[in-house]
């Protein structure tokens, strides 16, 4: 994996660049649509290439793991081949599902001993078994496993969480690096930053992880329940430590403003349920701030989802429409606004970039943040 820098905003840290993976290259900053179980919820995976235009879309190990197993994707030969989706994949560790099975999990050095959240059966994640389990999986880019620690944590918790996640790292690079990908294509490991919301601690484990070289570097622990203005404040202190010549990604982020506050602050990849999940619960958004298309006002609204006609599938959906789907609860409608909410996620970031190469990002990203937080 190689990832080129072509700009840096005068203005703020925002960047434009372009990853390049055996399976195509990737423009940043980029949004990657979660496909937790293999498939983009309620997409078809020829929309989220077409329709959406994602470039990379995201697999769970934890859940994939489960089912269908790694039998079964070792036998398709890899996740690629089992889902059809021919672009680059990242698959994250599985670590912060352990964050949120508190009450199925036991933690300790070796790795964590969960039970399945299907069948109660007992299972152990060290950091060894999630390299495997990830080159089985095929992803283009792997994540390292780590401990996510919640918000708020104490901050002796918080920093032997740091400790071990860095000792965690040190084994998963050893098994990375002793191992090879079983499909003929690269793979590439991100390690994770984690500190809570202690400045020291991710000073500190910042400037571990960039010591390790890796070809890209994560920033996990944050979206987990702290204020947005901690969480960017913690992610431009990472971004100032971690290489300027390694993509970054901010882990589970976040809204459309969120998206474009982080990155201004250096951030070049994310990823987050919430185009998906919120569009199957009628929640929109569009270029002129965010619609409940439940709503009793936008049943005879003819006109387009986005006014801007930004989804690509906006041409052939009214937003009246769109609302009777939801009413008359036709699976089409929270498929209708998956698809919507994903492509308004692609052309977001797609913009962002080329106001970078333009040079008038943060005037853009400025009157953009307001417009989005509007409820219409």
């Amino acid at each position: 994996m190689n990832f080129t820098l072509l700009q840096t905003d005068q203005h703020s840290n925002a960047r434009a660049g372009v990853i390049s993976t055996d399976h195509g290259d990737i423009l940043t900053p980029i949004f990657m649509p979660v496909g937790t179980a293999g498939s983009v919820k309620a997409l078809h995976i020829r929309d989220v290439a077409d329709d959406v235009r994602a470039q990379i879309i995201l697999g769970n190990t934890y859940h994939l793991y489960l089912r269908p197993g790694l039998d079964v994707l070792e036998q398709a030969g890899g996740l690629h081949k089992f889902n059809g989706w021919k672009r680059p994949i990242l698959t994250d560790s599985g670590g912060y599902q352990v964050y949120s099975l508190t009450e199925r999990r036991k933690l300790k050095e070796e790795g964590v001993t969960f039970q399945s959240h299907i069948d109660g059966s007992k299972h152990l994640f060290t950091p060894e078994r999630v390299m495997d389990i990830e080159r089985c999986i095929g992803a283009d880019i792997m994540m390292a496993f780590d401990e996510c620690p919640p918000y708020p944590s104490e901050y002796e918790y918080a920093k032997s969480s740091m400790h071990l996640t860095h000792r965690w790292l040190d084994r998963c690079i050893d098994r990375f690096n002793t191992t090879e990908p079983k499909y003929g294509y690269q793979q590439a490991l991100f390690p994770i930053v984690q500190g809570s919301t202690y400045r020291d601690l991710r000073i500190q484990s910042a400037e571990y992880i960039a010591a390790k070289g890796a070809e890209g570097n994560a920033i996990g622990g944050v979206a987990v329940g702290e204020p947005a203005e901690l969480m960017y404040e913690m992610t431009e202190l990472v971004c100032s430590i971690l290489p300027k010549d390694r993509p970054r990604y901010l882990m589970g982020v976040g809204t459309p403003a969120n998206i474009l506050e982080s990155i201004a602050l250096g951030v070049d990849m994310f990823d987050c349920v919430m185009p998906t999940r919120n569009g199957r619960n009628g929640m929109l958004f569009t270029s002129q701030g965010i619609i409940n298309i439940k709503n009793e006002k936008w049943k005879n609204d003819f006109s387009p989802i986005d006014e801007e006609g930004i989804s690509f599938v906006d041409s052939n959906y009214s937003k009246a429409y769109l609302r009777h789907l939801f009413v008359a609860k036709e699976i089409l409608g929270p498929m209708i606004a998956s698809s919507h909410n994903l492509a308004f996620y692609l052309w977001l970031v797609s913009e962002a970039r080329n106001h970078i190469l333009q040079g008038d990002f943060v005037e853009w990203k400025n009157k953009m943040v307001k417009q989005l937080q509007v409820r219409l």
